[in-house]
């Protein structure tokens, strides 16, 4: 008996237990349903805005379609300027930062507004034009002891920009020419003439080439005459920028010799002559002799220490001094002598060119540089100097007796070393020509 009550105790003792737990399951089971159910509400709330914005968005676009196309207004960026409205004097000043002939070129050709004559401007030239006219106007190429002059601005045929490229880059050119047989072996140079024979064979022809866009007045000036062909007088002549050419044209044999045309050449005279008595001096290069004049009765031919004659093939140098009044005489780098000697006044590099045979002379200047660099050389190729070289203050003695310091002359052999033209021996001090 007391075992079957054992029993039943225990039975509701579980039964009891079992009661409980499922209270507490029906109320977590309760909780999550109400979840369920608020998120189903929360979906169908989401779900009637989305169909309602897409009804909107059908509505929206209904309209959109119902409005003309041309209604709608469509912006496209301009891709041009109205240069018109730019102030003139504005883009000027902008461009003259540009600086060279080759940049305002490139301006010019880039749009009608830069390249072509304003139609509201006064002026004869387009903007380029006046950018490179101003730059022409306001900048010094004169160099020293020497005057450069440029080419007139003539419409239709030199442009102010041409001026400028010329003055970008100054250089001896035969730029007068006297006598119908004399002209330039390549015209855009001009560093180069000729004489053609005459109609019907005349070998009489003979003419005169000055370059007289560069007027030495004082110092050191050097050129460098190349022989071409034939046998040319090569040298000097005083400056006539009134010299009337007219007087000149059809005549087939001009020289500054000919004493028919020296009252055309004294009546072109300035106070630049100074008092000097020499207006020509030539070296005859089939002699090597020396002629000279002042168009007034005295000339002469002379011999003068150290003269040669030069043929087809060679260099001519010539170094006129100015603070001596001597101009001395190179071949091929080698110096000759002083060919004349009481100069004095301002003068221009020239030639006369003569003969049936076509004949070319090309020349370069350097100023007082190459002077002195050919003065240098010809000291180091002397034969006698020793194995070692020569001692830079015997060097320096030398080139110093043709008016040069000794800090200039210093300098002039540094940069003939850095050019390998020269080279030092057994030390700094001793130096050798690089054959």
């Amino acid at each position: 008996m007391m075992a079957d009550d054992q029993g039943n105790k225990r039975l509701k003792a579980a039964s009891g237990a079992g009661g409980k737990n499922a209270t507490a399951g029906d109320a977590r089971n309760d909780a999550l349903e109400s979840e369920i159910h608020a998120l189903r509400s929360e979906n169908a709330r989401l779900r009637e805005q989305l169909l309602s914005s897409d009804a909107e968005n059908g509505r929206l676009r209904q309209r959109l379609q119902g409005f003309a196309h041309d209604v709608l207004p469509v912006v496209v960026p301009s891709l041009s300027v109205d240069l018109s409205r730019l102030d003139t004097g504005l883009v000027v000043q902008i461009a003259s930062f540009i600086g060279t002939s080759r940049e305002l070129l490139n301006i010019a050709l880039t749009c009608k507004s830069f390249g072509c004559q304003q139609p509201a401007s006064c002026q004869d030239w387009s903007v380029a034009e006046e950018v490179a006219r101003v730059a022409v106007c306001s900048r010094n190429i004169d160099i020293e002891g020497a005057r450069i002059t440029l080419p007139q601005y003539v419409r239709g045929t030199t442009s102010w920009l041409s001026i400028l490229r010329e003055s970008e880059q100054p250089k001896l050119r035969f730029d007068t020419l006297l006598g119908s047989g004399i002209e330039h072996l390549h015209v855009v140079e001009r560093t180069t003439v000729t004489v053609t024979i005459g109609e019907g064979g005349d070998d009489d022809t003979r003419g005169a080439a000055i370059a007289s866009n560069y007027v030495m007045d004082s110092g050191i000036h050097y050129a460098e005459f190349s022989i071409i062909y034939g046998q040319p007088k090569i040298g000097i002549v005083r400056p006539m920028p009134n010299l009337d050419l007219t007087r000149f044209v059809g005549r087939r044999r001009i020289s500054f010799f000919d004493h028919q045309l020296h009252g055309d050449f004294l009546a072109a005279r300035t106070d630049e002559w100074g008092v000097g008595n020499v207006h020509v001096c030539h070296y005859v290069s089939s002699s090597g002799r020396m002629f000279w004049t002042n168009w007034e009765g005295d000339e002469a031919m002379e011999p003068w220490v150290g003269m040669q004659d030069c043929k087809p093939g060679d260099t001519i140098g010539m170094m006129l001094n100015l603070d001596r009044g001597t101009v001395t005489v190179f071949k091929n780098d080698r110096r000759l002598g002083v060919m004349k000697s009481e100069l004095s006044g301002s003068y221009c590099w020239q030639v006369e060119v003569e003969e049936h045979d076509i004949v070319g002379i090309s020349i370069e200047s350097g100023g007082a540089r190459n002077s002195l660099d050919a003065i240098v050389i010809d000291v180091l190729r002397n034969p006698n100097i020793p194995l070692e070289g020569m001692h830079v203050n015997d060097i320096v003695g030398q080139a110093s007796q043709e008016g040069f310091s000794e800090v200039v002359i210093r300098s002039a052999m540094t940069n003939l070393v850095n050019e390998w033209r020269i080279y030092s021996t057994v030390d700094e001090d001793h130096y050798q020509y690089a054959e």
